[in-house]
């Protein structure tokens, strides 16, 4: 066997998942060699600040504020700075100057990834991002290869540690949402600005990414239908517990039918649901990830793990990595993106789902009828309602569940019912995922 010269690895950003790639690589070097068939070596670790404080400890000689020479020195380049600028230029700067870069930016991907992946294309380089999506969980490697072959009609996923962290906080304590992302906050589970998590901004990344895999179409981050946690209550998680259900932030990407051409499209989408005690996302607690895809040969499976963390996610990064240095070894270009199926991306109201809606009526003669009445009007039928009744003359709460029906007609619904003379608020609307 001719042996092959040791891979040269030039790192990107050095904070708490960059620390952890550098130190694993160095402390499993001999390991690593002899996976791969010769070594990797680190050559340098681009960075803002070399006076900034490390999670590992490193040695100094390998620290640079330039970027530019240690991507033109290097076989794969391993990008974990983070945002837009200057990774980008950065990466495309990797491409051309044909080395294979391994990511885990998600904002990047989710935004320019159709760029990048043609870029490498072009010159038969490798772009990897098992990082980018539910940390330390492989998830993009099994829809990128494992499941090319078949059929994925559906995903489900908890991909937002922090937003897991506070709702199921929310469920086991009782808590607000302000008090449970202050516990998260302090437990080091939130950024000091969590808009990102809680607006839902970081999980619709995700979903763009997993969209564009699963199903062979590119899906930019602004098709993604998003709504955050930021108006999920304590009573509305206390009421799902009630019922049987807990409250999670969902990234759903499926395959369906568009209700006017019959078409195929795609759908991706995030907002908070209700999910049944009984599927195994009710399960996925504390700041971890999960996602959960149908396909139509391998059936339902499930994938589940640490969503974050510098060392979890340290091990998706090295994984690509070490995949890419075996096909250095082997030889052979690298493995491009399957868009091909360009499927058209339908809008929200395309979807079917259920709704559970909990309005604040009138408490007199006729409401129920009157309640029945609009949801006859739009087409949608109701499968549960509960009523609690307040003193003589006062409010009362109606919570009524939907039969499947299609968006368009169940926001419809809604918005009707918020304009009943019967109705004096619509307390709070939930949609209803994982069942059958």
């Amino acid at each position: 066997m001719i042996e092959y010269r040791p891979i040269r690895v030039g790192l990107l950003g050095a904070g708490s998942v960059g620390s952890q790639v550098a130190r694993l690589l160095l402390e499993h070097a001999d390991e690593l060699a002899n996976r791969i068939g010769t070594p990797l070596e680190l050559v340098g670790i681009a960075v803002r600040n070399l006076d900034a404080k490390r999670d590992a400890d490193l040695p100094d000689r390998l620290f640079t504020t330039d970027a530019e020479a240690l991507i033109q020195g290097s076989d794969v380049v391993v990008e974990l700075i983070g945002g837009i600028e200057p990774a980008r230029s950065l990466v495309h700067l990797a491409i051309s100057s044909g080395a294979d870069v391994v990511t885990g930016n998600k904002a990047l991907l989710a935004s320019h990834g159709p760029e990048l992946f043609a870029a490498a294309e072009q010159v038969g380089a490798q772009l990897s991002y098992e990082a980018a999506v539910a940390g330390a969980i492989p998830i993009i490697r099994p829809l990128r290869e494992s499941l090319a072959g078949d059929r994925v009609d559906r995903i489900l996923g908890i991909v937002n540690g922090t937003t897991n962290f506070i709702l199921d906080r929310m469920d086991s304590t009782g808590a607000s949402l302000e008090d449970a992302l202050a516990t998260a906050t302090e437990l080091g589970y939130a950024e000091a600005d969590p808009t990102a998590d809680i607006g839902g901004y970081d999980a619709a990344q995700k979903a763009a990414i997993l969209a564009s895999l699963a199903f062979h179409t590119s899906v930019p981050v602004e098709a993604v239908h998003r709504e955050g946690i930021t108006g999920v209550t304590a009573e509305q998680v206390e009421s799902a517990r009630a019922a049987g259900f807990v409250v999670k932030l969902l990234a759903i990407c499926e395959r369906l039918a568009d209700p006017e051409t019959g078409q195929e499209g795609v759908s991706a989408r995030v907002y908070p649901a209700l999910v049944p005690r009984s599927h195994p996302l009710a399960a996925v607690h504390g700041a971890n990830n999960a996602v959960f895809v149908e396909a139509a040969a391998a059936g339902p499976l499930m994938f589940y793990g640490a969503g974050a963390g510098g060392v979890q996610t340290a091990s998706a990064v090295l994984g690509d990595l070490v995949a890419i240095a075996r096909r250095h070894v082997i030889g052979g270009p690298g493995t491009s993106e399957s868009t091909h199926a360009d499927l058209p991306i339908l809008p929200i109201r395309s979807i079917t789902t259920r709704y559970s809606i909990t309005l604040e009526v009138v408490d007199e003669p006729g409401v129920l009828e009157a309640i029945a009445h609009v949801f006859a009007e739009h087409g949608v039928s109701v499968e549960q309602l509960a009523q609690t009744a307040g003193p003589a003359g006062s409010r009362a709460t109606l919570v009524i569940g939907t039969h499947v029906a299609a968006e368009s007609a169940l926001a419809d619904t809604v918005a009707a019912l918020a304009k009943s003379p019967v109705v004096a608020s619509v307390a709070s609307v939930l949609r209803v995922e994982g069942t059958v």
